[in-house]
């Protein structure tokens, strides 16, 4: 019995149905939508007030990261920043990046981190 209850649980893991994501910004409603975010990184921009993607418009990503590393008591890797840079230049109305793409960018603006 043991065994046969591993392997269902094994099954349901693997046939999580991901949310489709978002082709522009106006077909983005929910935070998982949005290139780059999975439900952790969902779950940390709601723990920092963005309930919605539309709560990015405008808001600064070096910002969001320094609120996330306040929120949990602990410095980000730098990969988050990149993520929230992507995030938030889709919906200004960039395209659909991956999150890597920001690496170089983030390094030039901030350095480290």
């Amino acid at each position: 019995m043991a065994q046969s209850d591993t392997a269902y649980r094994h099954a349901k893991a693997a046939v999580r149905i991901k949310q489709p994501k978002a082709a522009h910004a106006g077909a983005c409603s929910e935070l998982e939508q949005l290139p780059n975010i999975g439900p952790a990184l969902a779950a940390d921009l709601r723990l920092i007030g963005i309930r919605t993607p539309k709560d990015l418009r405008g808001r600064d990503p070096f910002v969001l990261y320094q609120q996330l590393c306040a929120a949990t008591g602990c410095r980000q890797d730098p990969c988050v920043l990149d993520t929230f840079m992507a995030a938030t230049d889709f919906m200004r109305g960039a395209e659909a990046a991956p999150w890597w793409v920001y690496t170089a960018q983030r390094k030039a603006l901030y350095g480290q981190v």
